[in-house]
């Protein structure tokens, strides 16, 4: 009979890997999800950044509660909640009937079915593996988790373009006979391992302060990106403006309201332990570092490497995330390993040494040409993976082995949401930094060059007032930024343009001539700041201490003696 532990793990870590391959599979799939309901996402900004944010908004904003409430009603009966939620948000989001509008916002709102299902399986999963597991074998078993974790990430970017080849509604087909399986697998096989506290009481005003503070910071940070009037990006927007400010005052009343309360929801006494606290601040710096990078190395390979290299516009999301693939290798390598020798030896080092690693591939990644070759990228990247998977199963394994098994619940859906947080802040801080830069450069350098390719001054004129956002998205999305740019035009103006001309500029090498320069430019920026992140991250994490277990020192001693 196959023991308790391995049942636990094997569970979690399916439940790990659907949820965080959700996360990221809809990112390349989205020309085929918008062609299929019929909206041009240019037209409607707003449905595309809450398809692309709202998963992950919802999932970070409740992860905390989640957590906590666990602690209260039991970590199992919450995971097993979350995966039947996940799978009913899967299937809603296959049938979603309607087209246009409707359609559009029918898939956020199953998004957000699925995100909160997301958040239940985040916050519990590694609560349930540190209950189920000895001191001594926790770091392998959290190795696993967190492989699944970053590996379902990656696996999401390459699944989402083959099976949106065929049909966008395969996309969330694909999770439901997993959620299924899973749902019943762990309503009949998981148990209750954990201690319970059924006497604490409901933090209504933390909850509310939290939540909403968290969701308005989010979502003022998404629609920052939007462009607004005249600007290129929306910051100077008042309701922008208003959504960070609200949510920044309610977050700082935040901690204030949980120390009046008998039972907070965010336990601030927690972060008294070094170990928890320093290797939550790794957590979310890596996070920061990594979320954001990963989706403009994306954007790198897909509006400008690829296309120079003769693959088409529409192709180049699928094959974008086929040559990420590394780093998922990377990851799968070196994070049970890392898992496995934390055990003996405790994180500090290992987790110092895999930040450090992840930093000098940001630095490395900066030292890159244009048109680089793919191996020197693809070591890079094999690198990168190494760093992050040495780095995770470690932390991991160090916080939850910190805190007293009565809290683990709420640690862990604070560390969760540190890390969702942080990737979801990254995405906003980069694609800011890039589109930034892009808009003091790339009008010029698009009109300039569409003018020397032999088109009417008016054409680069349009070309020069093309917001930087809308370029970027539509090179993401895989869509052909010029003949996108062309459509808007009048068709008197474009008939004017010369057969040669018009070929070249809609062709695969024009637009990733035009917006190399600038956009290498601002990514060496970013990578730069993530190498900085990083390395911070790698100080706060050798602050961290010796290896340290509560409430289990007399049986850590007996398992190092054996």
């Amino acid at each position: 009979m196959v023991e308790y532990k391995w049942v636990a793990l094997s569970n979690t870590t399916l439940g790990i890997l659907m949820a965080s391959i959700d996360g990221t599979i809809v990112l390349i799939a989205l020309p085929s999800i918008f062609r299929g309901i019929g909206i041009n996402p240019f037209t409607s900004f707003q449905y595309l950044l809450w398809i692309m944010f709202g998963y992950s908004i919802v999932t970070a904003t409740l992860l905390v509660t989640f957590g906590r409430i666990s602690d209260m009603f039991g970590r199992v009966r919450l995971y097993n909640l979350g995966f039947a939620i996940f799978t009913v948000g899967s299937i809603l989001l296959f049938l979603t009937p309607n087209q246009g509008d409707l359609g559009a916002i029918e898939l956020i709102a199953f998004r957000i079915v699925q995100g909160v299902g997301a958040a239940f399986l985040f916050a519990n999963s590694g609560a349930i593996i540190t209950d189920a597991f000895p001191a001594n074998e926790r770091g392998k078993a959290l190795g696993i988790n967190q492989v699944a974790f970053l590996a379902g990430s990656l696996i999401g970017l390459v699944l989402g373009g083959v099976l949106a080849i065929y049909d966008w509604r395969l996309v969330f087909l694909v999770s439901v006979p997993v959620g299924v399986v899973g749902t019943v697998w762990s309503y009949w096989k998981l148990k209750e391992k954990g201690t319970i506290n059924r006497n604490q009481k409901m933090d209504y005003w933390g909850n509310i302060t939290f939540g909403a503070g968290l969701t308005l910071v989010l979502v003022g940070i998404t629609y920052g990106l939007v462009p607004y009037g005249t600007a290129s990006m929306g910051w100077g927007s008042p309701w922008v403006i208003t959504a960070l400010a609200s949510g920044a005052a309610l977050l700082t009343a935040f901690p204030f309201i949980e120390r009046k309360v008998p039972d907070p929801l965010f336990r601030l006494d927690l972060f008294k332990i070094r170990v928890f606290s320093m290797g939550n601040f790794a957590g979310f710096l890596g996070a920061l570092a990594r979320g954001g990078i990963m989706i403009m190395l994306i954007v790198l390979l897909q509006g400008i490497w690829l296309p120079l290299h003769g693959y088409s516009f529409e192709d180049t999301p699928f094959w974008a995330g086929i040559f990420m693939i590394p780093m998922s290798l990377g990851v799968a390598l070196t994070g049970p390993i890392s898992g496995w020798l934390s055990d003996k030896h405790g994180a500090r080092i290992l987790a110092t040494a895999g930040m450090f690693i992840t930093g000098v591939a940001f630095l490395a990644f900066a030292l890159l040409p244009v048109n680089f070759d793919y191996l020197p990228f693809a070591v890079i990247l094999f690198v990168m993976g190494i760093g992050n998977g040495i780095f995770f199963a470690p932390n991991m394994a160090s916080i939850m082995n910190s805190v007293p098994p009565e809290h683990r619940g709420a640690a862990s859906g604070m560390r969760a949401t540190l890390q969702n947080c942080g990737q979801t802040i990254s995405q906003g801080i980069f694609f800011a930094i890039i589109i930034i830069s892009l808009s003091a450069t790339l009008p010029g350098a698009l009109s300039s060059a569409v003018v020397s390719a032999g088109a009417p001054a008016q054409v680069g004129q349009v070309f020069a007032a093309t917001p930087a956002s809308g370029a970027l998205f539509g090179a993401f999305l895989g869509y052909n930024p010029v003949g996108t740019m062309l459509l808007g035009l009048p068709h008197a103006l474009v008939a004017s343009i010369p057969s040669t001309t018009l070929s070249y500029i809609t062709g695969n090498v024009f637009f990733p001539t035009a917006i190399s320069s600038p956009f290498m430019v601002a990514l060496r920026e970013a990578f730069y700041i993530g190498a900085v992140m990083c390395f911070i991250a790698a100080i706060c994490s050798a602050l961290r201490g010796k290896k340290y277990i509560n409430g289990e020192a007399q049986i850590e001693k007996k398992n190092l003696k054996h």
